[in-house]
């Protein structure tokens, strides 16, 4: 039940963070004005921000281990909130809150798709916010050649046709994901597993049918489509580089471990459907 608890409170304050945003952008559409930021909204917008950091003082003063994820959960909801606000009234800046919206709903997602399919493994981890200093380089990364670029050659980062692309790369990545995860249930996690438990089972259906590791196609197009809808041209070369390496390796140690878990029934899976990134085949020691 703990974990069920924490799963609706990461929902609510993810929601409650969103609401930072619902509420001028309502305010701002039931009115003639073109300032967004008139006095009353910005009033709401006190009061909220006022009330939502009261909820979260509360639930550090009666569970102090719930804390955490109330805030790591809200304020991936305000930068969600941000993302919509700079994608609707950024100007130039429109295509980097599609990206920042799409960063905070990833990561928020990670950690509630987990607690609805695998409370097991559910932990402030699933969030991926600490995934590895080199994944929190690489965004910084990014942001900054988005800024330099911008300012340099503001042009280049308005071309509509890769803005469009790789938000549909990154969708789509986004919900292979997500569907991975919620096909494999309990037999997903976001580490690599060395022990079998007893209710392991080798997931082949569904998306599982057309991809041996959807999960990880899934992160993959979705890394390369956030530089393709920012135009990062650096961070896209750099991104599809360090990520095919990391996942080349990461596939190539789980299969080892999933050919010791299924034996056989593993190898003719491998012979029968492929990893689904370019030119990755995984351990091919038993084929």
């Amino acid at each position: 039940m703990a974990l069920i608890r924490q799963a609706r409170l990461s929902l609510s304050t993810f929601l409650g963070g969103v609401a930072a945003c619902v509420i001028p952008v309502l305010f701002r559409i039931s009115q003639t004005t073109h300032n967004l930021w008139n006095d009353f909204a910005i009033i709401i917008f006190l009061l909220y921000c006022l009330i939502y950091n009261g909820v979260l003082v509360l639930v550090y003063l009666q569970e102090r281990d719930m804390y955490q994820i109330a805030v790591r959960a809200g304020n991936l909801g305000v930068a969600f909130s941000v993302g919509v606000l700079v994608s609707i009234y950024g100007g130039t800046w429109s295509v980097f809150g599609w990206y920042f919206t799409a960063l905070a709903f990833f990561h928020w997602s990670e950690y509630f798709t987990t607690a609805a399919t695998n409370t097991r493994s559910l932990t402030l981890e699933s969030f991926l916010l600490d995934h590895s200093r080199e994944y929190q380089l690489a965004a910084l990364a990014s942001w900054t050649e988005f800024t330099l670029e911008w300012f340099l050659f503001p042009g280049m980062k308005q071309v509509r046709v890769l803005n469009v692309v790789g938000l549909v790369l990154t969708v789509g990545g986004e919900v292979l994901r997500k569907a991975s995860m919620f096909t494999a249930g309990r037999n997903f996690n976001h580490y690599v597993q060395h022990t079998k438990h007893q209710d392991h089972q080798l997931v082949t259906q569904g998306i599982y049918s057309l991809f041996r590791h959807p999960a990880y196609v899934g992160w993959f197009f979705w890394s390369i489509g956030t530089q393709v809808m920012l135009c990062n041209p650096c961070c896209l070369i750099g991104y599809t580089i360090v990520s095919w390496r990391f996942f080349n390796e990461r596939i190539y140690e789980e299969e080892i471990y999933l050919l010791n878990f299924f034996g056989e029934d593993y190898v003719d899976y491998q012979r029968r459907v492929p990893t689904g990134l370019p030119f990755i085949k995984g351990y091919q020691g038993m084929l």
